[in-house]
């Protein structure tokens, strides 16, 4: 016989405890932080909450935002039925078993269901297709999560059936009441263990967390997890900012030791490429990637990069940053490295010119200081026989007629006659843009 006899059981284990960040989560729009602009008392959407008339809608932000915690608050708010999934998980056949029902709760109860699909982005077209009979019946109201822009991962059908609201990366403030809130809470977060964490500690895990809850909780219970218990003489468990960083590890190799924010990082890349120096730019994007930054992050600033300091220069440089972001978003993590590194590269030894960055600031300036010029009469269509009359179209040149492909029509407004936004440089592509504009230039003056 073993240790125990044969009526004695083992005891049970305890239950493992969930997450920090799950058991932190808000329950109520009063634990809610952060999101004022959308979810302050009086807005639209916390007021059609609180009054249980919510509509399909897309919550489209970062990760820790507080997208999923919406939903939830949702959930207990509203008097319909509510079933969560997420698309990671779920396939055609959930989708049409949750319509199905749906269907049922309101035929034959006039119950509606609200549907919570958590990452919607990566739903396919079909997948997607499945909800639309039941939210253009009424069956369903639909929220969609997405830290991906709807605008390219919702089919148009429920974009057009749904209101978007956007949720920005938590401010500073706010993941510091977060982490304050952890600690004090002894029910669900740390109070119980009186941790006394340090001034620097908390600036750290706040600034690394870039703006996620969730990155800011799950770093805090790392740490507590870490920390040795209190000493001899009664002093309570400290948490350094040293064990901060012992924490996390890899994560930590996105800022030096001054604890500086990521955007530090970016910005040498930035600069590296923009100097064309393609050794310090690959090595930036490698401290980057391998410290665990979003690649989608990186992608989308190498596109601005080749619009913003390459432009006509070498045109094909924003169709490799685009690609780059594409095969990112296709093949992912770790793989997706390759594509950026070429990308970075390329846009690095590219010629650079901030030709076409200067004239749309340019440009941009005038429309917001001067007063807005109706368009000149001869560039207006002119559709209808009316506005023919009043002179739509009167005196438009096509410069198709013309032997150099140019009229001497004048296209801006009379205030800004003969401004110049767009001035190439001579480098690159550049050069033979610049010798084509100054040939229309003495075609238009020969008129």
């Amino acid at each position: 016989m073993g240790l125990f006899d044969s009526d004695e059981r083992q005891p049970a284990k305890p239950a493992t405890p969930a997450p920090l960040a799950e058991r932190m989560r808000p329950r109520s729009f009063d634990e809610f932080v952060g999101q004022e602009a959308i979810l302050s008392p009086g807005a639209p959407l916390r007021e059609a909450i609180e009054q249980d008339r919510v509509q399909s809608l897309i919550l489209w932000g970062p990760p820790g935002s507080g997208k999923t915690t919406l939903a939830r608050i949702i959930a207990r708010v509203t008097h319909a039925r509510f079933v969560a999934f997420s698309a990671v998980l779920s396939g055609i056949k959930d989708i049409k078993e949750v319509m199905a029902e749906a269907e049922r709760s309101r035929r034959l109860q006039g119950r509606r269901t609200i549907v919570f699909v958590d990452e919607i982005h990566r739903f396919n077209k079909a997948q997607q297709d499945a909800f639309l009979p039941r939210v253009e019946a009424g069956d369903i109201v639909l929220i969609g999560a997405t830290t991906e822009n709807p605008s390219f991962e919702v089919i148009s059908a429920l974009l057009s059936r749904s209101r978007v609201y956007v949720l920005k990366p938590l401010a500073e403030a706010h993941v510091r009441q977060i982490l304050d809130r952890a600690l004090s809470d002894a029910e669900r977060g740390l109070g119980a263990q009186d941790l006394d964490v340090d001034e620097d500690a908390m600036m750290t895990i706040t600034r690394l967390a870039n703006g996620d809850a969730r990155v800011a909780l799950n770093t805090l219970e790392a740490a507590a997890a870490a920390v040795k218990g209190p000493s001899e003489a009664g002093q309570r468990p400290r948490v350094e900012r040293s064990l901060i960083e012992q924490v996390l590890q890899r994560r930590s190799l996105l800022y030096d030791k001054a604890g500086e924010e990521h955007f530090n990082l970016i910005s040498a890349l930035h600069k590296s490429m923009r100097n064309s120096d393609p050794d310090a730019a690959v090595y930036w994007l490698a401290r980057m990637l391998e410290a665990g930054e979003d690649p989608l992050y990186i992608a989308r600033r190498l596109v601005r990069f080749a619009s913003e300091d390459i432009g006509n220069a070498d045109p094909q440089a924003l169709s490799l940053a685009v690609a780059s972001k594409d095969a990112t978003h296709f093949i992912g993590m770790p793989e997706a490295t390759t594509a950026l590194a070429q990308a970075v590269i390329y846009l690095a030894t590219a010629p650079k010119s901030n030709a076409v960055y200067t004239a749309y600031t340019a440009a941009a300036e005038d429309a917001l200081r001067d007063v807005a010029e109706p368009v000149p009469l001869h560039l207006r269509n002119a559709p209808t026989g009316l506005m023919r009359e009043v002179g739509y179209g009167r005196g438009y040149k096509y410069a198709h007629d013309d032997e150099a492909g140019v009229s001497d029509m004048e296209c801006l407004p009379p205030s800004l006659r003969d401004r110049r936004y767009y001035r190439p440089t001579d480098r690159g592509f550049e050069e033979a843009i610049k010798k084509r504009i100054e040939g229309w230039s003495r075609a238009k003056r020969s008129k």
